[in-house]
């Protein structure tokens, strides 16, 4: 239950609380009084969206803060689950700066618009001028069904499953979209794989190849040189390797003599034998070099092969040649590997489809059951309302699968027995759309539970015994619901359990709004007023007694 709003700096109300009582809490007050400003700042605390604009005093925020009696266990776990300390009294805040920057908090706790709008949706059902065209749109007229018919929470679960199967049949459509282009460029691509796949590259075989080729084209000139080395070294008329070990022979014998001179031999000797292995060496790689013409022609050939594919694939190495043959290769895995894909995920979207299709027939089931019941439901409560000639049919048709089942539901109305049932957008009047949603809501409250609603003007385009009516109806949903309501009828205001009243008064040079609660004399005295004018008559408060005690 709403137990208090407080204002700070909002519109013309420069500082307010009101204190709300259970049951019916009626506010009335002369026009541009600030009636409906007040429950524009209960909207900005439930989560509406405000901007600088509404700041009367450009140097100060606004501060929006409501206190709800102790939360119910529902409430308790959402506070859990969002990590908010809980309180004895749940305290909502909103504060908005002179830029326009918007602050929630619960319980003292900032938190983000969402879920300020969240927790309030489980508190107060708002409703104020205009939201009657709510009662057009589908998805009220869906969520009035699934509410009564107590399939909301099946329908919530059906939408996830839905969402789930819109997105894989995106998944699917892409992948086909996807196949069909690789399938039209497979052909290419094998032939491409095919190419380097016969080719059979190694790992660096140009390079190395180069190389080797490299080494042959020069081999006479290479062997020339060998050779020369070798006789040089140990073939020719005088070999320096066995000039040296001659010479060693003949120093050795003074090796003794001197350690200079003992170092220096010991130093030819290690030259002479490595002079000796160099010899040996070159001898054999002058025997090594030998020039096969076929293996030449080959690899020139490879060569040629090797810079045909390197230029054609834009490669500059034989790795880059086989990460090519390798990126081919996976693109033709990848066609091979979306036909198994789309075949998976077609099987699987079959078997959500036949999930929609069962949760679908049971939700079907639940709200053809109750559309009938809840167009008899409200036909009833149209009576009491002083709509005795209209009548509301729930009108239930089957549908391809959606995101929330497989019907399609209208509310169609006729205002005159004249068994011609339109949309409700197109026949009914602003009076009659006023009691129409009056009628709706108050059956819904019974099932949402909700503790609070909150009407504004709900009494448009009424009056008389219509009004008379409306204000039994409110009483009597009074009677498990908080409800506040704003109204200009005193056949309303008769039946209230708290009268508040919203003046206006000069005040700082300024205009201020303010709000009283009425004892039963002032209630009395307003609602004659309300009959005949401010100087109202002996006769209209007579009047407003037997309307107040009746």
């Amino acid at each position: 239950m709403l137990k208090e709003l407080a204002i700070q700096n909002f519109a013309i109300i420069d500082e307010l609380k009101v204190v709300f009582e259970p049951e019916l809490n009626i506010i009335t007050g002369e026009t541009g009084a600030g009636k409906s400003i007040l429950l524009g700042a209960l909207g900005l605390v439930l989560g509406k969206r405000a901007d600088s604009s509404i700041l009367q005093n450009k140097e100060k925020k606004c501060i929006v803060e409501v206190l709800f009696d102790s939360p119910n266990e529902k409430l308790k776990a959402w506070l859990q689950n969002q990590e908010i300390d809980e309180q004895e009294d749940l305290i909502l805040r909103r504060e908005i700066n002179n830029a326009g920057k918007s602050r929630a908090f619960i319980n003292d706790t900032p938190v983000t618009l969402s879920q300020l709008k969240e927790l309030t949706s489980l508190l107060v059902d708002l409703h104020q001028q205009f939201d009657t065209l709510e009662l057009g749109e589908a998805s009220f007229q869906r969520e009035i069904l699934d509410a009564m018919a107590g399939s909301a929470s099946e329908t919530e679960s059906y939408s996830l499953i839905f969402m789930q199967f819109a997105k894989l049949k995106k998944e699917i459509q892409l992948l086909k979209e996807q196949q069909l282009t690789a399938q039209k460029e497979k052909e290419y691509h094998q032939f491409l794989y095919d190419e380097l796949t016969d080719a059979s590259f190694k790992e660096n075989e140009l390079e190395q190849t180069e190389q080797e080729l490299k080494l042959l084209n020069n081999s006479g000139a290479i062997a020339a040189v060998l050779s020369e080395a070798v006789v040089l070294l140990k073939e020719g008329d005088a070999p320096l390797v066995q000039q040296l070990k001659s010479l060693l022979q003949k120093l050795i014998h003074y090796k003794d003599l001197n350690e200079h001179f003992a170092a220096v031999t010991d130093r030819l000797q290690s030259s002479q034998i490595e002079l000796a292995d160099i010899a040996s060496e070159l001898d054999h790689l002058q025997n090594s070099i030998t020039v096969d013409e076929q293996k030449l022609l080959e690899m020139n050939e490879r060569i040629e092969l090797g810079y045909k594919l390197q230029k054609k694939h834009g490669a500059n190495s034989t790795n880059a040649l086989l990460e090519m043959q390798q990126e081919l290769f996976n693109k033709l895995q990848f066609v091979m590997n979306l036909d198994d894909e789309i075949l998976a995920k077609e099987k699987a979207l079959l078997l959500l489809k036949q999930q929609l299709e069962k949760d679908a027939k049971a939700i079907h089931l639940k709200r053809e059951k109750e559309a009938g019941l809840l167009s008899k439901k409200i036909n009833d409560l149209l009576q009491k309302v002083g709509m005795p000639n209209a009548r509301l049919k729930v009108e239930l048709t089957e549908s391809e699968l959606n995101a929330f089942g497989k019907n399609e539901i209208n509310f169609l109305f006729d205002a005159n027995k004249s068994n011609r049932f339109e949309p409700i957008s197109k026949v009914a009047s602003g009076g009659e759309l006023s009691r129409l949603m009056l009628c709706i809501k108050s059956l819904v409250a019974s099932k949402v539970q909700l503790p609070t609603m909150v009407f504004d003007e709900i009494d448009t385009g009424i009056s008389g015994e219509a009004a008379k009516l409306v204000g039994i109806l409110l009483k009597e949903l009074s009677g498990n619901h908080q409800v506040i309501t704003i109204t200009h009828l005193p056949q309303i205001a008769a039946k209230a359990n708290t009268h508040y009243f919203v003046y206006k008064i000069e005040e700082n040079l300024g205009i201020k709004t303010k709000i009283k609660v009425l004892n039963k004399e002032e209630q009395i005295e307003t609602i004659a007023q309300m009959l005949s004018g401010e100087n109202f008559t002996q006769a209209s408060l007579v009047t407003a007694k037997e309307m107040v005690a009746g």
